[in-house]
């Protein structure tokens, strides 16, 4: 079987049925638009590292936020004990009580997460590098304020022009760009064949295996490698392999 071949299969394989464990179980709680665009953005922050770890702070988060992620943000305000005891690796408590006054403002000021990315999407760009650099820039200013940002932000919200592999943006972007029974497709301005891969361990390990790159380390050059490779198989949704290739290797299936 040809690779592509085996790369359709575990894509139409790893649909819907298949979606735990994962961070994008708690966005699909959600039937509005702006709740599962807040839910999906800090699912995504949250995604790294052990998955139980991962989902049991989610659960935390959303259990906090109750059943209207929109109407906890609006009204939300760092003066309430909200998230006292919550802390996640490289965040602190501060980190999460202030990204979250963070992105009450983005939404009082720009109405979605959505516009505050269009401001730096340009439709003929080979890819989101420029624009993830923008995006991730503008967050970590408004949720950092006046304040210098602490190590917990600077990893929120890293950087492709200093060769993070940005994981964690990349992942919330395909959720929201792509349409299927996994991914949202929110954002129909940008065009899915401008993603690129969220690298981690799991995929950086199948797809040295498979031969979609070379390189050792994880990084922006790799994610585009691989996103490049994937592109002879579907150029127009190179991506939509991501969530299959990541499970198999979370769950160290063979591919």
């Amino acid at each position: 079987m040809s690779l592509k071949h085996k790369l359709d299969y575990h894509y139409r394989y790893f649909d819907f049925s298949q979606i735990s464990p994962d961070p994008l179980e708690f966005p699909h709680r959600f039937s509005s638009d702006p709740d599962i665009e807040i839910s999906a953005f800090l699912s995504s922050v949250f995604a790294y590292g052990n998955v139980k770890m991962i989902t049991e702070t989610l659960e935390k988060v959303h259990s906090e936020m109750g059943e209207n992620p929109y109407d906890f943000l609006m009204n939300y305000r760092t003066s309430k004990n909200y998230f006292n005891d919550l802390y996640f690796r490289f965040y602190t408590t501060e980190d999460i009580k202030e990204l979250f006054r963070g992105l009450r403002i983005i939404y009082e000021e720009y109405g979605s997460l959505r516009y505050l990315f269009l401001l730096y999407y340009f439709e003929n760009e080979d890819n989101l590098k420029s624009a993830i650099k923008f995006f991730s820039g503008n967050l970590m200013d408004i949720v950092s304020g006046s304040s210098e940002p602490s190590p917990g932000m600077k990893f929120m919200f890293p950087d492709p022009c200093k060769n993070s592999a940005c994981k964690r943006m990349n992942l919330f972007l395909r959720w929201m760009v792509r349409k299927d029974e996994l991914d949202f497709g929110l954002w129909p301005e940008v065009s899915p064949s401008q993603l690129v891969i969220p690298v981690d361990t799991h995929v950086a390990r199948i797809c040295g295996e498979i031969g979609l790159t070379a390189r050792k380390t994880v990084s922006w050059k790799m994610a585009e490698e691989i996103t490049g490779k994937l592109k002879e198989f579907d150029p127009e949704d190179p991506v939509k392999y991501d969530f299959a290739i990541c499970h198999i290797g979370m769950r160290k299936m063979e591919f």
